[in-house]
């Protein structure tokens, strides 16, 4: 008589058991320590006659700030504000090197694999130099020897009659920012949604029907002109006009400081990105190469077309650590005097005595902005995924 009966692990030796007491012990331990840190925080501020709370943020500030793009007065406004305006600082530092770092990152990736000399070398020697010289050193090389001796405003150089550099900043043309403004904007953003779309339905045609695009490539073409004429007529861009001898209005103003932490950011990040870019073609199997070579296609599209999508699947999640990195970096610009968000913090606990709670609100910005960056480039990796399929 056979008796089937089912055989139990002892508990002791399952392997599911003891990964999830090891799980529920690092949970404990880490709720354990941070316990205890947050214990000594309390008992600390107690015996100071402190209590914690952001009460603080409502006080007046007192202390003025070198440049901010909401309107602060420092007799008036209290802490919240102006932490608030170090945080549109740093944002406005963060998105423009991540803008800029990227295109000059990808364009060194792809010249190191160049048939011109000159563009080779070139993308190897400024990727060596830079990534071997530390950040700090060369924001200080920026602002002291190059930004801060641009002549004085009568003497300034200028540049197509519209682009104007002193040692007051870097006077640009720009728009506008009213209603105007935000009305072209919504339709560049909708052009931009209708070509995602038009794009996606092309190339589902084409590989589903094999039909030739045309149409939807048309539609594309009418869309990029509407956008290029609302860039340049609908925004309303007005360029810098000199108004009295050294005095310049108008455009887009941008501060020695500003101008200096954001070009170090740039060049230094664009090194590392250069490098991930030169890494991932390289993952392009050289048969990707050799098909492309063999169906007549120029080495431009080559890149373009066949090489360049097949390598962000690799590029993507290491361009996310750099982005998090340069948002990080940016925080050194305590050391140049721009008045970013970590700046304007440590003024602010100067003042009110209040560091942890000031410091918790730095790191919590700080880490909503990274998960910010990690959650836009997986998105981003997702999409380059599913166009792959």
């Amino acid at each position: 008589m056979t008796h089937n009966s089912e055989h139990k692990i002892p508990l002791w030796r399952d392997d599911r058991f003891w990964k999830i007491v090891l799980q529920v012990l690092a949970a404990v331990v880490a709720i354990s320590l941070v316990s205890l840190l947050w214990y000594n925080v309390t008992v600390n501020m107690q015996n100071q006659g402190i209590q914690f709370g952001f009460g603080f943020l409502k006080d007046q500030a007192s202390f003025a700030i070198q440049e901010s793009p909401i309107s602060y007065n420092p007799a008036r406004d209290p802490y919240r504000r102006v932490l608030f305006a170090g945080l549109l600082n740093s944002l406005r530092v963060m998105v423009s090197g991540i803008v800029l770092t990227t295109i000059l990152g990808v364009a060194m990736g792809v010249a190191s694999f160049s048939g011109n000399w000159l563009l080779r070398k070139g993308s190897q020697v400024y990727v060596e130099v830079v990534r071997n010289i530390p950040l700090l050193l060369q924001l200080f090389f920026w602002y002291k020897v190059v930004f801060l001796k641009f002549p004085n405003p009568s003497n300034r150089i200028e540049w197509l009659g519209s682009i104007y550099l002193s040692n007051r900043g870097v006077f640009l043309p720009w728009f506008p920012v009213n209603w105007n403004f935000v009305a072209w904007m919504g339709v560049l953003v909708g052009c931009a949604i209708a070509s995602i779309l038009l794009w996606r339905w092309r190339t589902q045609q084409m590989l589903e029907r094999g039909q030739s695009g045309r149409v939807q490539l048309l539609g594309l073409v009418v869309l990029g002109i509407a956008a290029i004429l609302i860039i340049l007529f609908g925004l309303g861009w007005q360029a810098p006009q000199e108004i009295a001898t050294g005095t310049i209005t108008g455009g887009l103003r941008l501060s020695i400081e500003f101008s200096a932490l954001l070009v170090g950011l740039v060049v230094y990040t664009g090194a590392y990105i250069a490098e991930i870019v030169r890494a991932g073609i390289q993952s392009v199997s050289q048969g990707q190469w050799e098909a492309a070579r063999a169906l007549g296609l120029r080495p431009g599209l080559t890149m373009r077309l066949v090489v360049f999508p097949q390598a962000l699947r690799v590029m993507i999640p290491l361009l996310n650590s750099q982005y998090m990195n340069l948002a990080k970096n940016s925080s050194l610009a305590i050391a140049i005097g721009y008045a970013d968000i970590y700046s304007i913090a440590n003024t602010t606990y100067n003042q009110t005595g209040r560091p942890v709670e000031v410091m918790f609100i730095i790191m919590m910005t700080y880490l909503i902005i990274n998960l910010a960056i990690s959650l836009s480039m997986n998105g981003l990796n997702k999409m380059v995924q599913l166009q792959e399929r």
